[in-house]
């Protein structure tokens, strides 16, 4: 795993960390990225950018494609609780989520650029704008029959014309 201490941030300012592996807990994601975490107080900003690949299963044809990933992050760490400060609730707008380091002295940036790439990934999963596979059901596959339903093939209406 790759962890970056808060403390070595503090004394320089800020520290650049570059990846270039797999996520393991991703199947076939190969992904490039350099984040920079930047002091600022009482918080620790994460800015940085994600390029790569990983395989995805079309949800229409169920066949395997590459999906390319450009993500971009910015993820904000308060260095120490927000509970107190922030003990009601209340809304969350643009810009306003903050991850609670709880005290501890390292992040994991392994698994922010795992987050990200989670987050970046499409709801509906397909493989091109002309995957047809699925979509499509002969008539004769649409047709069953059901022999309770004969009594309704013949039946009339009255007073309807």
């Amino acid at each position: 795993m790759l962890k970056v201490k808060v403390e070595d941030i503090e004394l320089e300012g800020s520290l650049s960390v570059k990846f270039k592996d797999k996520i393991t807990e991703l199947d076939g994601c190969n992904i490039e990225a350099d984040v920079k975490f930047k002091n600022m107080g009482e918080f620790i900003q994460a800015l940085g950018h994600i390029k790569g690949k990983i395989v995805l299963e079309c949800d229409r044809c169920l066949n395997k494609f590459d999906y390319d990933l450009d993500i971009d992050i910015d993820e904000t760490y308060a260095k120490k609780s927000l509970y107190e400060d922030y003990s009601q609730e209340l809304e969350l707008s643009s810009g306003q989520f903050i991850t609670d380091l709880n005290g501890e002295d390292e992040i994991d940036v392994y698994d922010l650029l795992y987050q990200s790439v989670i987050l970046a990934l499409p709801n509906k999963r397909v493989c091109g704008i002309n995957c047809n596979e699925g979509l499509f059901v002969s008539d004769e596959d649409m047709e069953v029959h059901d022999e309770r339903m004969d009594v309704f093939k013949n039946i009339q209406i009255k007073g309807k014309g």
